[in-house]
């Protein structure tokens, strides 16, 4: 059974800095494109940014205006996203999601979802 799990959410304040990461068990981690999603209160989820297999990134949003950078390790089987000078609007549940491919899919085509960590910034 595939399973996607994420980790490292918090509330911070605004300007500073948070990283998340994602971790995997039962996925061919290294042949597939991963990224993250996130779903404020009241909004639909958006897609932030995916990583391929090989460390190409894409990026779903334009909200995150350079703030954001999503790495991977296929050694660990992890994928962080690099969050700084945060901001309000960067509060959501942040999610992970496994793709089928090694390449980086449209945001609807993902899968196989975490559960989510939750990031808090006050205005």
């Amino acid at each position: 059974q595939v399973q996607v799990m994420e980790s490292g959410g918090g509330l911070v304040q605004a300007g500073e800095s948070l990283r998340l990461s994602c971790t995997t068990s039962g996925l061919r981690f290294s042949h597939t494109a991963m990224a993250w999603f996130r779903q404020a209160p009241g909004r639909e989820r958006e897609g932030v940014q995916c990583i391929a297999w090989n460390g190409e990134t894409s990026h779903y949003t334009h909200h995150d205006q350079g703030r954001f950078t999503i790495s991977r390790n296929n050694t660990k089987d992890i994928v962080y996203l690099q969050m700084d000078n945060l901001a309000p609007a960067d509060s959501a549940m942040y999610y992970c999601a496994a793709g089928d491919s090694y390449f980086c899919p449209a945001p609807y085509a993902f899968t196989i979802w975490g559960r989510g960590t939750q990031v808090t910034v006050p205005s």
